[in-house]
């Protein structure tokens, strides 16, 4: 099977995607996952040169379904899934899951996010798989990993947010729990998977064994909170493990909008002072360490919320220019014309090709800088976009050699069910 023949009968952003080739260029990925943590795991691996063939079910991924305010397609789905080409496989039928076990011949990757119980019960599992292609990659994302009582439950972002703490510690002191909106955890289990994935790929290369990669949601929840999961041999169970500087550093009101401010250093905290017209604070012994300030936060914060009232928040920004960190609180929709975005090349133009005609639209377009220096970016891909659902379904399949007459009939069994 040639490596470029999936890239066939391409778009114009297809064919601009392929035009630079990425540091994973060669390496097939099988994506059988869903919703957030694997696909997008997926994505940041087509972002560095893989080719990302998408596996879904004749439902389709249950993102497609998401709420979105576009007409007809899921915002999610489209950002979770650039990159990539599309196929269906109903893989509870044996036609079609000796398709896939063809796909698996010459893959170097799969992932899904299956229950530990069904890969089994499919066909599908490591062991399964590894006997019809040794140097296969194959990652499993999980909700609560793959040993335990609780490893067959259903695990979704918020509900591992909400178990391991996170949301605890984002609430007010004294306030219920909050949630964290934007899926942190789905999308830190995505970079565990592009990491382990990449990993194994290196290992391999020094073995020439493929392997079992884990990732669950469970294990990303709680390393996305290494600093505060300390617990000293001499501690009780209620200690403070609130990184959040006292109230100095974070978010503040002004004139007009609000202000991030970070303060924490000795230096930033004497800018600040001296800029907000509060110069005697920085002289005072009893403010002279993060510590002491956060002990006399309510004698700071008030003096610093009268001073920041005298300019917008757009405003302070200039005025501490590179003195004082700080941000003005900005929408999504900000960032595609921001200048430091657009000079960092991180906004591209795709056409998506849907079921209810063609749609342009700007989005995020790669995470991670390949290239001869830090300044080059003539090597960074352009990508292309997420697939329609079976977009490149009749492709793929007459690749691996089959004829009108056996898509034909593996369509027909895939619409009987």
């Amino acid at each position: 099977m040639k490596r470029d023949s999936l890239l066939s009968s391409a778009s114009p952003d297809d064919a601009m995607a392929t035009a630079v080739a990425g540091p994973l260029d060669g390496v097939r990925v099988l994506d059988l996952s869903a919703y957030i943590a694997g696909p997008y795991g997926c994505t940041l691996l087509a972002d560095q040169g893989a080719e990302v063939i998408k596996i879904e079910p004749p439902t389709g991924d249950n993102l497609r379904k998401y709420p979105s305010t576009l007409a007809s397609e899921s915002r999610a789905f489209l950002g979770v899934n650039r990159g990539k080409r599309g196929l269906v496989l109903d893989l509870k039928q044996p036609d079609a899951l000796a398709v896939l076990r063809r796909l698996v011949e010459s893959a170097d990757v799969l992932v899904h996010n299956f229950r530990p119980s069904v890969p089994a019960r499919l066909g599908i599992a490591y062991e399964q798989l590894r006997e019809v292609n040794p140097r296969l990659i194959y990652c499993a994302v999980t909700g609560y990993g793959e040993t335990g009582p609780s490893k067959d439950k259903a695990g979704y972002d918020q509900v591992l947010q909400t178990m391991t703490g996170m949301c605890a510690m984002q609430g007010k002191d004294g306030g219920p729990p909050e949630i964290l909106y934007g899926s942190v955890v789905d999308y830190y289990a995505a970079s565990l998977v592009a990491a382990g994935v990449s990993s194994a790929l290196f290992a391999r290369e020094r073995t020439g064994q493929g392997q079992y990669v884990g990732v669950s949601l469970l294990r990303s929840a709680l390393a996305m909170q290494s600093a505060r999961m300390i617990w000293a041999d001499d501690e009780p169970r209620d200690v403070g493990r609130d990184m959040r500087s006292g109230g100095i550093t974070g978010i503040h009101p002004t004139r007009d909008g609000y202000l991030y401010i970070s303060a924490n250093t000795p230096h930033f905290w004497q800018a600040l002072c001296e800029k907000t017209g509060m110069a005697a604070l920085s002289a005072d012994e009893r403010y002279d360490s993060v510590r002491k300030r956060a002990q006399h936060r309510d004698e700071i914060v008030p003096q610093l919320h009268a001073a920041l009232q005298a300019h917008g928040a757009r405003e302070w920004e200039v005025i501490f220019g590179d003195a004082v960190p700080c941000a003005a609180a900005r929408r999504i929709e900000d960032m595609f014309d921001d200048p430091q975005v657009d000079a960092e090349a991180m906004v591209q133009h795709y056409t998506y090709a849907g079921t209810n005609g063609a749609l342009g639209y700007r989005g995020f377009r790669q995470p991670i800088r390949f290239g001869a220096g830090a300044s080059d970016n003539s090597n960074a891909p352009v990508s292309r976009a997420a697939p329609a659902f079976g977009q490149h379904s009749d492709e793929v399949l007459r690749d691996l050699g089959l004829t009108d007459t056996d898509i034909a009939a593996l369509r027909k069994t895939e619409a009987v069910q």
